[in-house]
């Protein structure tokens, strides 16, 4: 085993160089990019694709309730059963 105090210092100082390289080389490629480099998660692509459509909708929503053209009245009236 290790007998000499200098050697115990020098192995150790050895173990936390080593442990503190590899700590850094597995933290940056997790976190390359702001983005894990594992396979992407399906759920989360899901739900981007979810938002997106759900953004969509809103802007035909905002468009519809921001249109003043009279045709539009007029499907509004068609669809009430006014016409």
């Amino acid at each position: 085993m290790i007998n000499n105090p200098f050697t115990m210092v020098v192995f150790i100082v050895g173990i936390v160089m080593i442990a503190r390289v590899l700590q850094a080389k597995y933290r940056h490629d997790r976190h390359e990019d702001g983005a894990s480099l594992a396979r992407p998660d399906p759920e989360a692509q899901r739900l981007r694709e979810e938002v997106k459509a759900l953004k969509d909708r809103v802007a035909v929503l905002e468009r519809l309730a921001t249109d003043s053209s009279t045709a539009l009245e007029r499907e509004f009236e068609k669809l009430k059963g006014r016409d």
